[in-house]
């Protein structure tokens, strides 16, 4: 068995690893890598190995950054099976073709400059053509369903916690008459949040892939996060401003909508307008109505108090068309608004802080991880002049960033999973985290006897498991 990390090494996006076994070639996630503009089309556009070999893929969860370029190698001649759990294959469905949508019309706006430029047209890095004959590929399993996605080599998914649908792959395979299992993390949710399940430790684990984003932080927890959230809105209510929040369009948001709702059923916030100004999200949302298999005790127990569906709130404005984004802009009261994407790199997200930056009664407020070189990595950074749509902002609205909301997990829980197959584990690989991040969590997890091997992995670095 041989594992090449081709993606996510040493920084936190485009999740791509090939697993070869006996022959077979199995790609576990491919994921959009995301970052500096150009860069990224050429990284993404190329792969490294032909994407007819590939027999299989297991996609790990629908999130763009794991999920993004399969409509690629699907146009470049992959025709094997997607195997995914069934709320990934439904998430999956309509965030490739938002992606696609995406491509399709930021690719216009790129070459409307080359045309000035006396430069030819660039193709989009693949269109909503390329999405639909993705979708088809999709094989839904249930956690813990075992499967082969080639011959030989046993799979199971398991509950990650991470976003709906969201899962760990076990690999199991018998080479010499021994058994050797691989455990992939994919993204490790955390205990305390909100809807979903807790994440599923790793069990008898020979060989640990894990991602390690924020192996430099101990996560608040999750109450302390949403306090500093109700603070802000609070003071930015008493100013009059508006609180523009880039959220994923799906996990992020909906944990959001559950506490946003809540609160203000509590009094805790006031009763001001909540707009998820995102069809993506409001999509999403839509399937998390669905797919309540993947609900945790405590929102069986809110559905059965509020007999009514988990974040279908009253309180809780959906838009969709572009007319009800514009509106958005001539509302003078204040009001929250919750808009992908989460890296602020494009969407409605980028209109909303356009219009909203240079007014210093506004709060922006950053609850994820942010890219390099991406929008929201400069507003965190606190930057004072940002470029928007090629046009130069000056900021003074307030910027916030509050960690604790991160639907990954924290330093304490990584810790915690990569020890819980340690009576077992030969090999540690980390992938999906900076090196700031993998050298704090590599420092923690130093203070415990017995380690395992460690590695923290280049790209296209190949391992002999």
């Amino acid at each position: 068995m041989k594992l090449q990390i081709l993606g996510a090494a040493r920084t936190v996006t485009g999740s791509m690893h090939l697993l070869e076994v006996d022959g077979h070639k199995l790609l576990l996630d491919c994921g959009l890598f995301q970052g500096k503009r150009d860069e990224t089309y050429a990284v993404n556009q190329h792969f490294p190995f032909d994407p007819a070999s590939i027999d299989a893929v297991v996609l790990s969860h629908a999130h763009i950054d794991h999920s993004g370029n399969l409509p690629n190698l699907v146009k470049q001649g992959f025709h094997g099976p997607i195997y995914a759990t069934d709320a990934s294959a439904d998430l999956a469905d309509i965030m490739l073709k938002d992606s696609a949508h995406i491509h399709e019309w930021d690719v216009q706006y790129v070459n409307k400059k080359r045309r000035k430029q006396g430069l030819p047209p660039m193709p989009p890095l693949y269109t909503m053509q390329d999405a639909l004959a993705t979708i088809p590929l999709f094989r839904s399993v249930w956690y813990s369903q075992r499967f082969e996605p080639v011959p030989g080599v046993g799979v199971r998914l398991m509950d990650a916690g991470h976003i709906l649908g969201s899962s760990a792959v076990v690999v199991d395979v018998v080479e010499d008459g021994a058994l050797k299992r691989l455990w992939f993390s994919g993204d490790i949710g955390r205990y305390d949040a909100p809807i979903l399940e807790d994440p599923v430790l790793p069990q008898g684990a020979d060989y640990l892939l894990m991602e390690c984003t924020y192996g430099d932080k101990p996560h608040e927890h999750i109450e302390d996060a949403f306090e500093e959230l109700r603070q802000v809105i609070l003071r930015t209510v008493r100013r009059g401003g508006k609180v523009i929040i880039p959220a994923f369009a799906v996990g992020r948001t909906q944990m959001l909508t559950y506490y946003l709702s809540q609160a203000i059923e509590r009094g805790e916030i006031p009763d001001i307008p909540v707009v998820i100004d995102s069809p993506l999200a409001t999509n999403a949302s839509e399937l998390y109505r669905k797919h309540s298999e993947c609900f945790d005790e405590e929102t069986w127990r809110f559905i059965a108090e509020h007999r009514n569906p988990a974040i279908d709130f009253e309180n809780i404005i959906y838009t969709r068309s572009v007319d009800e984004s514009k509106a958005l802009n001539d509302y003078r009261e204040p009001m929250i608004i919750i808009s992908a994407s989460g890296m602020a790199e494009s969407g409605r997200i980028q209109h909303h802080l356009a219009n909203n930056i240079e007014d210093g009664r506004n709060t922006i407020v950053i609850i994820s991880w942010q890219a390099p070189d991406t929008l929201g990595r400069r507003l965190a950074d606190q930057e004072r002049k940002v470029r928007i749509f090629g046009e130069e902002f000056y900021r003074k609205a307030e910027v916030v960033t509050i960690g604790g909301l991160s639907a990954h997990a924290g330093q304490d829980l990584l810790v915690e999973y990569a020890l819980a197959s340690k009576e077992t584990l030969k090999k540690i690989i980390f992938v999906h985290g900076e090196e700031k991040a993998y050298s704090a969590l590599r420092g923690r997890l130093d203070e415990h006897a017995g380690l395992p091997e460690i590695a923290y992995p280049q790209k296209g670095e190949v391992f002999a498991l």
